[in-house]
C-alpha cells in the first residue's frame, strides 16, 4: 500500500485552515461581545453625565434669583435679615 503524500498534505492543510478559521471566528466573537458590553457601559455613563449637565444648567439659571441668593446667605454664610430672631436647638 502506497501513501499518497499529496492527498494527505492537502487534507492536513484543509484541516489546519478549518481549525484556524474556527479559532479566529471564536476570538472575534469574544471581542465583539466585549465591545457590546462596553457600549452599554458608555451609553449609561453618557446618560448620567447628560442628567448632571442638565442639573448644572438649571442651577446656573437659578443662581441669579433672589431666593437662591437668600438661601445661600442663610445656609452657608449664616446671614440673617435685620431684626430677625434666630433660635438654635441645643437639646441634642
Amino acid at each position: 500500500m502506497k501513501f499518497n503524500y499529496k492527498k494527505l498534505l492537502k487534507k492536513a492543510l484543509i484541516l489546519a485552515f478549518i481549525i484556524y478559521f474556527t479559532v479566529t471566528i471564536y476570538n472575534q466573537q469574544k471581542t465583539l461581545d466585549n465591545y457590546k458590553t462596553n457600549i452599554g457601559v458608555v451609553e449609561k455613563k453618557i446618560e448620567e453625565e447628560t442628567e448632571y449637565k442638565d442639573s448644572l444648567v438649571a442651577q446656573k439659571e437659578n443662581a441669579s434669583s433672589l431666593e437662591y441668593i437668600e438661601q445661600v446667605a442663610r445656609e452657608k454664610l449664616n446671614m440673617y435679615k435685620p431684626n430677625e430672631k434666630v433660635y438654635f436647638d441645643i437639646g441634642n
